[in-house]
């Protein structure tokens, strides 16, 4: 019985000590470069996926700040094919500066019937919404 005891107790301590070492962990690491750019930092409107990319476009996209300060945006959204389609679109607004303010709005569904153009309107919770970014995907 002392035997089997302590043959438990080395193997047991041996499995924990093989389970704590790595060859593999050197220290901190750089964070890994995207294989795409970060459009969400630069561009009003961003395609989320390949099947919006080939199907939606937009033509236009203004902003104006309301008498209450708060931030409105309008994108129009056009149908690029000869089908009827159905997308996701909502507006993540940022400060001067890029930085989300925290303030973003659900997905909404928009239909797009053939080769239609489609308004989309946004309008942010507070007044510290200078800029944004528009997302679109495909409906779920």
């Amino acid at each position: 019985m002392k035997k089997s005891i302590i043959q438990i107790i080395s193997v047991a301590t041996a499995l924990f000590v093989a389970g704590c070492e790595s060859a593999h962990d050197h220290g901190p690491y750089l964070a890994q470069t995207p294989k795409t750019p970060a459009y969400e930092s630069t561009e009003p409107v961003v395609l989320l996926d390949p099947g919006v990319q080939h199907s939606v476009t937009y033509t236009a996209v203004n902003a104006r700040t309301l008498d209450d300060g708060r931030l409105e945006t309008v994108v129009q959204l056009r149908n690029r094919e000869n089908r009827r389609i159905e997308v996701q679109a909502n507006c993540v607004f940022k400060d001067v500066n890029g930085v989300s303010t925290g303030d973003e709005t659900p997905f909404q569904t928009v239909i797009l019937t053939e080769n239609a153009t489609e308004h989309v309107k946004f309008v942010s919770l507070n007044d510290k919404a200078k800029r944004y970014t528009i997302r679109v995907r495909q409906a779920r």
